[in-house]
């Protein structure tokens, strides 16, 4: 297999996996994004989330409207800008995106026992590494 051939079968092997795991989810696909890059990248406007999600800000800024109702993220003023306001996790928004992560964990760990026995569970945690050594280069990290 040429490297091209691999890296189009990596892309649809991957995207398969996390569509798939996804679909354990409990929670709308746009807020546990959102969740999640509060949690990885701290304070951030709503453009930023956008931007990051490759969403419109309209789009974005209706997740967010959501999660500020339920509690799960809490907004105050840009220090630089008034205009903004930076979006912070709340402990509300801490456990609910711990407890889709667990599901999530659960779930593909419960297939990984089921499908994979110990050389392939071996072989996949070696993967892991080269996994996000690729990851890092495409984030430009």
């Amino acid at each position: 297999m040429d490297d091209r051939q691999l890296a189009e079968e990596l892309r649809l092997t991957i995207g398969g996996l996390v569509r798939t795991v996804r679909a354990a989810d409990t929670m709308p696909p746009g807020e546990s994004a959102v969740l999640g890059y509060l949690d990885r990248g701290g304070p951030l406007t709503t453009a930023e989330i956008a931007q990051q999600r490759g969403v419109t800000h309209q789009s974005a800024a209706k997740t967010v409207k959501d999660l500020l109702a339920r509690n799960f993220v809490r907004a105050e003023a840009h220090p630089g800008d008034g205009r903004k306001f930076l979006l912070h996790l709340t402990q509300a928004g801490r456990d609910r995106l711990a407890e889709e992560r667990r599901r999530r964990a659960d779930w593909l760990g419960a297939a990984i026992n089921t499908v994979l026995d110990a050389d392939d569970r071996g072989t996949l945690e070696a993967a892991l590494p080269l996994l996000s050594r690729l990851s890092a280069h495409l984030h430009g990290t």
